[in-house]
């Protein structure tokens, strides 16, 4: 075994210090570009799907959910039911009763 000077580190172990080093700088680089991605969207305007002024259920039906497209309201009723509404209008296009 080879004895080192009192102040050299072996070459082994400063590869290893070096690539800790690297390790941590590239961690922390990732944090920062999570949390700057994280800022950019989130202060983003929002794009919230708008809601018709008003929708009329039909008499009896108990809503259970609600899923919103592009052009269309869905309703789906506690029975089952699927009712589909015009976007702009709140105008019932679509009534799907199941069998």
């Amino acid at each position: 075994m080879q004895k080192l000077p009192e102040n050299e580190t072996p070459t082994d172990l400063r590869f290893l210090k070096l690539l800790v080093t690297a390790l941590a700088g590239v961690m922390i680089l990732g944090v920062v570009v999570v949390a700057a991605t994280l800022v950019i969207r989130l202060s983003a305007p929002s794009t919230a799907l708008a809601l018709p002024d008003q929708i009329t259920l039909p008499e009896g039906v108990a809503l259970q959910a609600v899923t919103l497209a592009r052009d269309w309201v869905v309703v789906v009723s506690e029975a089952g039911e699927i009712l589909l509404y015009d976007r702009a209008t709140g105008g019932l296009i679509n009534r799907v009763r199941p069998d």
